[in-house]
């Protein structure tokens, strides 16, 4: 009679050390999880400070950074150019003034 119980002990061990490592996995996948939500979100772009007089509104379009009349100037509220996207553009050697629509090239 021992030696059965014996056996059926032995064979329940498995399972219940299976059980414990389930159990005790949940619980770091929980204390992690939780970790996460509460980790602050950090922004990608805080380096970043716009100049004063760096900042543009255009109507119908919204604000824009960077030097409006510059050729390569992305019109964009979050990059400069696609040459200098952080700035600054004052003395940038890229600068080209943008050709308006009317006038002509004389050769």
């Amino acid at each position: 009679m021992l030696q059965t119980l014996l056996v059926i002990a032995i064979g329940f061990l498995p399972s219940l050390f299976s059980l414990w490592i389930i159990r005790k996995t949940q619980r770091s996948r929980l204390r992690m999880r939780q970790a996460a939500t509460n980790f602050p979100v950090v922004q990608e772009r805080q380096n970043v400070r716009l100049v004063a007089g760096d900042r543009y509104y255009l109507e119908g379009v919204g604000y824009l950074i960077g030097d409006i009349s510059c050729k390569f100037n992305a019109r964009s509220g979050y990059i400069r150019c696609a040459i200098n996207p952080d700035g600054p553009c004052n003395g940038c050697r890229h600068y080209e003034p943008k050709e308006l629509a009317g006038s002509e090239k004389k050769t």
